[in-house]
């Protein structure tokens, strides 16, 4: 955990960022990290604003495991709300799954996305839906920004009195299509994670919305944060760089407030079927050996 900006602290976990925005007397956590984070959290919480420190609401830039993963435990262990967009309902209250990740698309994550789930933790009856434009308990000096297109209800923190953007996975800080960037934490403003981005066209307007933000720094959900990168991110609003190829870039998966209206067919995926081959394989070679050897004197 390190602050990265007045009264705002990183907590970099495994897999994707969690912030800690305000100070002990008002304070919000921002996303929840993946399941099994609630006492890396709670203990960076204590030790930033001291023993019983309890925020006044958990709050989602959206509901992917990845972010709302340890939301359940931390809301039972903090008693408080979880806020969500209206657009994320389905998905955090058992209604509907995300559409499925999109291994075929180009790039060391989508590769990786075959091991990770589609649906994401269940929070009805603790999440409470929010609309763009409201104003959240503890966040009160915050923009909020509605970008669409990693998912249909995707939003954006940004406080303009000095700058501070919390883009959710709006835009990462990190390349995720390359293994070394990514293992390496390689600091570059980057296209939102490919696998999981369900609307190309609406996932470019909303990083073109952010750039005209001129953030000084920018949090993403997955890379560190970075200062003084507002240039980068209009480079990569004005070349945006959809994927050549993938389930939803030809055309978008649609939503309503129910979930899933319209998927796009899969395309095929050849790895499984490698995969399955080299298995087939390796057992064949095993079983020649064994009977090799059980002819031998």
């Amino acid at each position: 955990m390190r602050e990265i900006a007045e009264g705002v602290a990183a907590l970099t976990m495994t897999i994707a960022n969690a912030y800690l925005v305000g100070d002990a007397a008002s304070w919000a956590l921002v996303d929840a990290g993946s399941p099994g984070n609630a006492g890396k959290i709670r203990q960076a919480a204590q030790a930033r604003f001291g023993n019983g420190a309890r925020p006044r609401a958990i709050i989602l830039t959206h509901g992917h495991f990845d972010h709302a993963g340890s939301a359940d435990s931390l809301a039972r262990m903090w008693s408080v709300p979880v806020y969500a967009h209206r657009m994320e309902m389905p998905y955090l209250t058992g209604r509907s799954s995300y559409p499925p990740l999109d291994p075929t698309g180009p790039g060391f994550f989508s590769a990786m996305s075959r091991l990770f789930p589609s649906s994401t933790v269940n929070l009805s009856g603790m999440v409470q839906p929010f609309d763009s434009g409201e104003t959240l308990p503890g966040l009160e000096n915050w923009e909020m920004h509605a970008t669409p297109g990693h998912t249909p209800g995707h939003v954006a923190f940004f406080r303009r009195a000095d700058g501070v953007l919390l883009a959710g996975d709006a835009v990462t800080t990190m390349n995720l299509d390359r293994l070394g960037d990514t293992l390496f934490r390689r600091r570059e403003v980057s296209r939102p994670p490919a696998p999981a981005t369900y609307d190309w066209e609406q996932a470019r307007s909303s990083v073109e919305r952010l750039a005209a933000l001129r953030p000084r720094v920018i949090a993403a959900g997955h890379g560190l944060p970075m200062q003084y990168a507002a240039d980068q991110l209009e480079r990569l609003a004005a070349n945006f760089p959809a994927p050549a190829h993938g389930r939803y870039v030809a055309a978008p998966a649609r939503f309503d407030e129910n979930g899933i209206t319209y998927l796009p067919p899969a395309p095929p995926d050849p790895l499984p079927a490698i995969a399955a081959g080299f298995a087939a394989g390796l057992v064949a070679g095993a079983i020649a050996v064994k009977l090799a050897s059980r002819g031998k004197p």
